[in-house]
């Protein structure tokens, strides 16, 4: 007997590492499609760059003609926005729905990016600040304080003991209609340039990306990350439901309460740079969780590799419609991310 059960453990230790080589192997190829992607959106534009001239001005900066400025000034922050957004929207999505144990739960249901809509609205609308910013920061200073706002409601609410996954979300899907009625008020009254203005942002774009705004975007992804990997064992956890949890002494209502205010804080930053950009957060860690489990220990660098690959293929397929046009990348993502939302309803009801 004692022969049988080492020889079981012994293959299940096989096929565990396997497992975990063949987890990781998925991993390091995303990253390298993901560094591909990431270099054709820099050589793809009104004029191709080859990629030894980018590698030649990114790291020894040396270029002909204007290429060293092109690509520095313009097509490289704008390639790493798509990339570090794309992180932030996959891992918001992934963590939102582990603690909600909702597949179609994301920043976007929880009507994060409709009050950052709205924020945007004023400012472009009424020319109204928040904080009193000057206008070419009036709409990001806006949009991050009214997605901050809705953050902290959806906090609040959740604090209450007694009320559920199912209520969160709720919750949040009645804010989102809430803030898009007040948006489309805003944009009744709006005259015709600011109109053209304010849907031009909500189709979400990286155009206006510098430096500074990916700079803030990464460190705040950088500090939530380490966050969520300290916690990962217990997000692990929390899919097995509340009770079984606390059997083994994590408090799932503060762990959730932390996780929506860190998401919150993730998707407003995102969404307050770059507009309104959907189902990135919901079809990243969808893919994800059908390749690799949940096991956070690769759910959610998965996840977060995942939203990078879409929102970067999605801004090399905005580049490629229409020659010398870049469309808004919000558009394309909804292109995409329609019809494999469709597929996910029908394929749930099969399996029902």
């Amino acid at each position: 007997m004692e022969v049988n059960k080492n020889i079981d453990v012994s293959n299940n230790k096989i096929i565990y590492k396997s497992l975990i080589k063949k987890r990781i192997l998925i991993i390091n190829i995303i990253i390298i499609l993901l560094l591909l992607l990431f270099l054709l959106n820099i050589s793809v534009g009104s004029t191709s760059i080859s990629i030894k001239e980018i590698l030649k001005a990114i790291f020894i900066n040396e270029g002909e003609g204007n290429n060293i400025l092109i690509i520095r000034k313009i097509r490289l922050p704008m390639s790493l926005m798509a990339i570090v957004v794309g992180f932030s929207l996959g891992i918001g999505g992934c963590e939102i729905q582990t603690i909600l144990k909702n597949p179609i739960a994301s920043p976007y249901t929880l009507g994060i990016t409709s009050a950052a809509s709205f924020g945007a609205a004023l400012a472009l609308v009424l020319n109204s600040s928040v904080f009193n910013l000057p206008d070419t920061l009036a709409v990001t200073g806006n949009s991050f304080f009214f997605t901050f706002l809705i953050s902290t409601m959806i906090y609040l609410f959740s604090s209450q003991r007694e009320i559920g996954k199912t209520a969160i979300i709720l919750f949040g899907i009645a804010l989102n209609f809430l803030f898009t009625s007040f948006t489309m008020i805003l944009e009744y009254v709006a005259d015709e340039d600011k109109l053209q203005n304010l849907i031009f942002w909500n189709f979400g774009s990286l155009l206006k990306t510098t430096w500074t705004k990916l700079l803030i975007v990464l460190i705040t992804l950088v500090v939530c990350i380490i966050f969520l990997y300290k916690n990962s064992w217990k997000l692990t956890a929390m899919t097995l439901g509340d009770a079984k949890v606390e059997s083994i002494g994590v408090n799932p209502y503060k762990l959730r309460k932390q996780i929506i205010l860190i998401i919150s804080l993730l998707s407003a930053v995102a969404v307050s740079f770059v507009g309104t950009i959907g189902f990135v957060g919901l079809i990243a860690p969808h893919i994800a969780r059908l390749i690799v489990g949940e096991d956070q220990r690769f759910f959610m660098p998965l996840s977060a590799l995942l939203g990078g690959f879409i929102l970067s293929l999605s801004f090399l397929i905005s580049k490629l419609v229409i020659p010398g046009v870049i469309l808004p990348i919000g558009l394309v993502t909804s292109v995409i991310g329609i019809p494999f939302f469709i597929s996910m309803i029908f394929g749930k009801r099969r399996s029902i």
